[in-house]
């Protein structure tokens, strides 16, 4: 009996505490939704000649004159595109840059048509699994849409339109639907920590967004030029094994590498007398075991610069 006593004084206490942790948790999201929802508008598209809209998706105000960050595959082949932002009329929005490679878009607007919502702030530090994060997007056209859950994962890759790996995937539990497609993915700050971006079908839990770092360096790009510019190397290859007695005499503990199948004349690949049945074993400090860390390792390499090349030729390894 008193046994029993005890654990119904104690019960009091537990409901207390979560009752507290719930509070504060739907505090968190709410202050995300008052500080970031008015900058997040509804994206309308028209890819043909027919009034109504063929498409939708959302965006997110990044800078006070009317610059928003959306996603490459909501605006790709719009003959129009218009933005409504919660307290604004719809206006029509301009394509400024797209990059398929990270399925990120910059559209401009006017914020004076969008009531200049404040702008949304990327964030500059890492998340960590088990974070707090709150969508905001306009889900098969409800706008305004807040939805919660935590980081399950970084450092997740989605393969984009044009077949390139986009690598720092923010993978979360926020549940999205057709239409979040370009809205933010924030902490409990409000600061944007991804651009919500795929969804997996029939699945619960499994949410995608570009990560912040990515989106920031895609932001410069598209408002210095216009467009994303990356190294590459003109050389055309795919994955093979790699023979262990070759690897083991140089040295090498992948078991695979990239075989040059091609060599695009006047490529940085041709000028430095890459050739065809070379195997890419290393790119500057970065080791290459597919095509795709190759093309990872490119990315480590500013457009213009040099960098050493390791590869096995005819049994010798060679560096160029």
């Amino acid at each position: 009996a008193r046994s029993d006593r005890r654990s119904a004084a104690v019960t009091p206490a537990a409901s207390t505490d979560d009752g507290a942790a719930l509070d504060a948790y739907s505090q968190a999201v709410i202050g995300v939704a008052e500080r970031l929802g008015p900058a997040v508008v509804a994206v309308e598209i028209r890819r043909g000649k027919l009034r109504g809209a063929d498409g939708a998706g959302s965006a997110v105000v990044i800078t006070p004159d009317g610059y928003l960050l959306s996603n490459h595959h909501v605006v790709d082949g719009a003959r129009e595109v218009r933005v409504r932002a919660p307290a604004g009329d719809s206006t029509v929005a301009r394509v400024v840059g797209s990059d398929a490679a990270t399925d990120l878009a910059l559209l401009h607007a006017d914020p004076v048509a969008m009531a200049a919502p404040a702008p949304g702030e990327l964030a500059a530090g890492p998340v960590r699994p088990g974070q707090l994060v709150v969508a905001i997007g306009n889900p098969l056209g409800f706008s305004s849409t807040v939805s919660a859950g935590v980081v399950s994962a970084l450092g997740r890759s989605l393969r984009g339109k044009d077949g390139r790996l986009i690598d720092g995937i923010v993978q979360h539990t926020a549940p999205l639907n057709p239409g979040n497609s370009g809205g933010p993915l924030a902490d409990s700050q409000g600061r944007i920590v991804g651009i919500n971006t795929a969804i997996i079908a029939r699945s619960q839990g499994l949410g995608f967004a570009v990560g912040a770092a990515t989106a920031s360096w895609v932001l410069a790009e598209l408002l210095a030029r216009g467009r994303v510019r990356r190294s590459y190397l003109g050389v055309g290859g795919a994955t093979r094994p790699l023979d262990r007695r070759l690897a083991r005499a140089h040295g090498v503990l992948a078991a695979s590498t990239v075989e040059v199948l091609s060599v695009e004349a006047g490529s940085p690949a041709a000028r430095a007398g890459v050739r065809d049945g070379d195997l890419i074993i290393g790119l500057g400090a970065a080791a290459v075991t597919s095509v795709d860390e190759l093309v990872r390792a490119l990315r480590t390499v500013a457009a213009g610069t040099a960098a050493p090349l390791r590869l096995v030729r005819r049994g010798q390894l060679t560096v160029v």
